[in-house]
């Protein structure tokens, strides 16, 4: 399978993450990374999300463009969200800007630029 060429670019606006209800984080600096024709996945600065909600979930995964993912369960007042954020803590030198960043599974949190 042919590598997809990967594109990290500053996501303009306001962005903002919510699971279960709570504001996860708020960010002007959230980063847009693209991958072939995968839909984009915004990025927040770590700084900017309430990484307390957030336990590694000893659930790791190597890309080859951008280098190895950890994953993490987020904990809302009813649920875990199994694995449904990921960061790039060593990424790969074509994906060093991801580095203090975190990503959002949209299938288990909403991601919205307001």
């Amino acid at each position: 399978m042919p590598q997809r060429a990967i594109r990290i670019r500053n996501a303009e606006g306001l962005w903002v993450v919510r699971a279960g209800g709570a504001v996860l984080g708020e960010t002007r600096a959230a980063l847009e990374l693209a991958e072939g024709d995968l839909k984009p996945v915004i990025h927040f600065p770590r700084e900017d999300v309430a990484m307390a909600f957030l336990e590694p979930s000893g659930q790791e995964t190597l890309c080859p463009r951008k280098g190895r993912a950890r994953y993490y369960s987020i904990h809302t007042k009813s649920t875990v969200l199994q694995n449904a954020a990921w960061s790039y803590e060593a990424p790969s030198e074509e994906a060093a800007r991801l580095r203090d960043y975190i990503a959002f599974d949209p299938l288990q949190v909403t991601v919205e630029k307001l």
